[in-house]
């Protein structure tokens, strides 16, 4: 039986460590095209999550912070952000975001590859921005993100189609049909645990990376 995990808990930790290498080679700081876009769409995710000052909200995949900190100021001292990465550089740029922000209010939060490490029922909205397709064991996640929200709590994948004649990540489910997922994909593995809303198919259409959608679910 342990001879029989161990192969497993290698793939995992191999899976992990070249998700955070991707993600980690495509960007090193917060940019000034990130923080633009989180102030033009945060006050329309704001309407779809149907947030309140007061409320918490995680920000799974938070990279360095843009929409963690908007969020974060629109919930006010008395609301909370969870703002979760996998990846050290991330992780510590976030704190350091915050604390320049003067935000008592964001919980930095290490992630793994199979779980968001929130806290059980602790979320009126979760929100995942440009990572899902990076997601290795997207069942798993799904599952942790359900556990967080609370009954009636709303989940956003923002996310874009899969380029053309691009590869899918490393560890990534072949079904994503290269570097991206597929609106539909996101609907039927969510759907399978959380009720699909809506879904956007020009999300910001002035945002980066280009073509993103927005697929909202609730929790029953």
């Amino acid at each position: 039986m342990i001879q029989g995990l161990a192969p497993r808990c290698l793939a995992c930790a191999v899976a992990a460590v070249a998700l955070v290498a991707s993600i980690a080679a495509q960007q090193t700081r917060l940019t000034d095209a990130q923080v633009k876009a989180a102030e033009t769409e945060v006050p329309e995710l704001v309407k779809l999550l149907e947030l309140k000052p007061g409320m918490t909200v995680a920000d799974l995949g938070a990279g360095f912070g843009a929409w963690s900190i908007r969020l974060a100021k629109f919930v006010g001292p008395s609301g909370r952000v969870y703002a979760i990465d996998i990846a050290e550089p991330q992780l510590a740029a976030l704190r350091d975001y915050a604390k320049r922000e003067g935000l008592a209010n964001v919980t930095v939060i290490e992630g793994a590859a199979n779980t968001t490490n929130l806290p059980a029922l602790c979320c009126d909205a979760i929100l995942i921005r440009d990572a899902y397709h990076h997601l290795t064991e997207p069942e798993a996640i799904i599952k942790s993100v359900a556990a967080a929200l609370k009954p009636g709590g709303r989940f956003a994948v923002i996310d874009f189609p899969p380029r053309a004649n691009s590869q899918v990540p490393s560890g990534v489910l072949a079904n994503r049909g290269g570097h991206g997922v597929p609106p539909q994909v996101v609907a039927s593995e969510v759907g399978m645990v959380l009720t699909h809303v809506q879904t956007i198919p020009d999300w910001a259409p002035n945002s980066q990376p280009a073509s993103l959608y927005l697929v909202l679910f609730r929790k029953s």
